[in-house]
């Protein structure tokens, strides 16, 4: 214990550890133009060891701590070498102070990295949703009819249909009646439209979605600009017997994805083609099973919430004369969203206004502006206007500012005493 008690209160431990945070970062930040900004993050700050790194282009086999390490053995080094060397009197307040508020930094990041969620929620005008979606994470969604305005859904997350793909292994649901296996899964894939009088390559599978699009896999991207859409291939099997292979893919489960993919088509062969593209890619997939009707679809992970946000005017605002062949959405002045809230656990109906730098707080979360697709071109275009919002639950959300002032209190008292102190030593002298 002694020795233990050397090593945690030694100035050289603290040296070590920041030097291997600044290492760290340095790597991890490098790592982000082969493995992408929320990849690398993950990978070197939110883990606890790092086995393999990734340098211009090049592995290295070398292990190295994860931010999480590093974090909370700087913790322990500050707190056991504070409770070793400082002397707890009146005249070293500000310093106790000042160590409480860097302690009450590194534990409210940890807090922060493990607890925080981050989820969108993108509503057109006049829609109401009681849930937010995942910007990364998809989920299989199986759902049937379970009477008046109610449906029953039951989920598989992406983590599991991974490892299932992996193992081999069949997944079961006590409240689903069927097992699935996944024959393959694509991380990333791309679509096309199998349209009439084209050389099309053969389906994967005669059921569903595959009848009409044709899923290929693709490379794993890395840039802040695009996102990987996965596709599965989906073996289903009910007591009664096999109900055959399926498609499920994030191209037709994500209404951004679908959205985007049909304005292509759009701007490519027509509104004609475009309006047939988005009646095949959104019609259902369903199949009987246990007396039931059942749907299924790859859609982002969703988050429920217990009220309801209904979008009620989106204002998407340019500067004047920005508006050209060159940027034909101007340039952007001000995003506004203003919404309706109505929660039936406390009966509560009102109106609030959310923008740049006002975020609404609320139940645990804050939905921030993101972005905005409401400006004259698209009403223009005859789509509806819409508005994404970024929600974020931090229940440490308060710990940076808490953290900050009492550092900065304790600086100030610190300084305070030893101002006081110089100023009487002089009025005696």
């Amino acid at each position: 214990m002694n020795r233990l008690w050397k090593i945690f209160t030694s100035l050289r431990l603290t040296v070590v550890l920041l030097g291997l945070g600044i290492v760290l970062v340095w790597v991890g930040t490098v790592a982000q133009a082969d493995e992408g900004l929320y990849q690398a993050q993950s990978r070197y700050f939110k883990h606890w060891y790092v086995w393999g790194l990734t340098l211009f282009g090049h592995k290295v086999p070398l292990p190295l701590p994860g931010g999480y390490t590093i974090g909370v053995l700087l913790l322990v080094n500050l707190v056991s070498a504070h409770i070793k060397r400082f002397q707890w009197s009146a005249k070293k307040f500000g310093i106790h102070l000042t160590h409480a508020g860097v302690i009450l930094l590194l534990v409210g990041q940890l807090f922060t990295d493990v607890f925080s969620r981050e989820t969108q929620l993108r509503f057109f005008e006049g829609q109401s949703k009681t849930w937010s979606e995942s910007a990364t994470d998809y989920e299989l969604a199986f759902t049937t009819d379970a009477g008046g305005d109610a449906e029953e859904v039951v989920v598989i997350p992406q983590k599991l249909l991974m490892q299932a793909a992996e193992k081999g292994v069949e997944l079961k649901d006590a409240k689903l009646p069927v097992g699935v296996r996944v024959k393959s899964w694509w991380k990333n894939s791309r679509s096309a439209f199998r349209a009439p009088m084209q050389a099309n390559q053969p389906p994967l599978t005669t059921n569903g979605l595959a009848r009409h699009f044709d899923f290929r896999q693709t490379g794993e991207t890395k840039s802040m600009d695009s996102k990987n859409i996965p596709t599965a291939l989906l073996e289903l099997a009910s007591p009664a017997g096999p109900l055959g292979t399926w498609i499920a893919s994030g191209w037709a489960g994500d209404e951004v994805m679908v959205d985007w993919t049909v304005e292509g088509y759009e701007e490519e062969m027509g509104p004609q083609l475009a309006k047939a593209v988005r009646a095949r890619l959104t019609e259902p997939q369903g199949f009987e099973a246990g007396g039931k009707r059942w749907a299924l679809t790859l859609r982002p992970a969703r988050t429920y919430n217990p009220y309801s946000l209904t979008l009620l005017k989106p204002t998407h605002s340019v500067y004047v004369g920005t508006v050209t062949s060159a940027t034909p959405e101007g340039i952007p002045k001000d995003f506004r969203s203003r919404v309706r809230i109505e929660n039936p656990q406390t009966r509560e109906n009102r109106e609030v206004e959310i923008y740049m730098n006002s975020p609404l707080r609320y139940a645990g979360l804050t939905f921030f502006q993101l972005q905005m697709d409401a400006s004259e071109r698209t009403r223009q275009r005859g789509r509806t206007p819409s508005s994404t919002l970024q929600v974020v639950r931090n229940p440490a959300w308060l710990t940076p500012y808490a953290g900050c002032g009492i550092v900065g209190a304790g600086l100030v008292i610190q300084f305070m005493i030893h101002l006081v102190g110089f100023v009487s030593r002089r009025k005696t002298k």
